[in-house]
């Protein structure tokens, strides 16, 4: 569902709001992220949280046993805010696209979140960013640009282009908003390209080898059923038509 139809009240299943019903539609990592990602800016709102109890610091975490951190980290966007909405909408817009991509087990798209929050989180401290939703977020855009290069878009309205740009885009509109380039978002293109290569460049060169495909034990988690090692591997391909333009 497009975020326009969200406060939209046709076609919704009986005795459920539309806002409701955009939410568990969100596939469960999606889902769960939007909700953590709002509610944690409404408790730093209320004053309940300061943002100096949620930012990712290596002594906190690893000598205080604040490890709460490590998650809070990438959950926390700013206040409640016009630019908190910015954010929230791609996060739940290519982040649902990818999830839904994956199949319907979460094991492959929570394995790209590991690889991710891991990476990002190595990167921090040698990068001086102490919130890392930004950066998380911009890898799933990047890799959903990626996948989609046919993808016309609108940003705003005035400007027209296609799916590989977007990333780009985005930086150059946080960069005329807030003055300083962008590095949370440069450093989530990177560790989006590096995914994105072993998962999509990589495997066509070396006989669909893919080293970057969870673990048989990580699957084994989400899946009820036995995995056979011999199955083709969920193509993460997602169809163009599945991704309408941003108007």
């Amino acid at each position: 569902m497009d975020m326009d139809n969200m406060l939209g009240g046709a076609g919704g299943p009986i005795g459920q709001f539309p806002l409701e019903q955009w939410f568990y539609e969100m596939p469960v990592c999606t889902r769960w992220w939007t909700a953590a990602t709002v509610t944690t800016s409404l408790l730093v709102q209320c004053h309940i949280i300061t943002p100096f109890q949620l930012f990712y610091s290596f002594r906190a975490v690893f000598v205080k046993n604040q490890f709460w951190r490590l998650l809070t980290t990438f959950i926390y966007f700013g206040p409640l805010s016009l630019d908190l909405l910015f954010h929230v909408f791609f996060l739940q817009r290519y982040s649902r696209l990818l999830e839904e991509s994956s199949g319907r087990s979460p094991a492959h798209f929570s394995w790209l979140l590991l690889y991710a929050t891991s990476i990002l989180l190595c990167l921090s401290p040698m990068l001086s960013m102490p919130f890392l939703g930004s950066a998380l977020s911009s890898t799933l855009v990047y890799i959903w640009s990626r996948r989609n290069p046919e993808t016309r878009l609108s940003f705003l309205g005035l400007l027209v282009f296609t799916a590989p740009y977007l990333p780009w885009v985005l930086m150059a509109f946080s960069l005329v908003l807030h003055g300083t380039v962008p590095k949370d978002e440069l450093c989530g293109v990177v560790v989006g390209h590096v995914w994105y290569f072993f998962n999509d460049v990589y495997p066509s060169l070396n006989d669909g080898q893919r080293p970057l495909d969870p673990p048989i034990w990580w699957r084994r988690i989400f899946e009820a059923r036995p995995i056979d090692t011999g199955a083709q591997p969920i193509n993460n391909e997602i169809a163009a038509a599945a991704a309408p333009e941003l108007r």
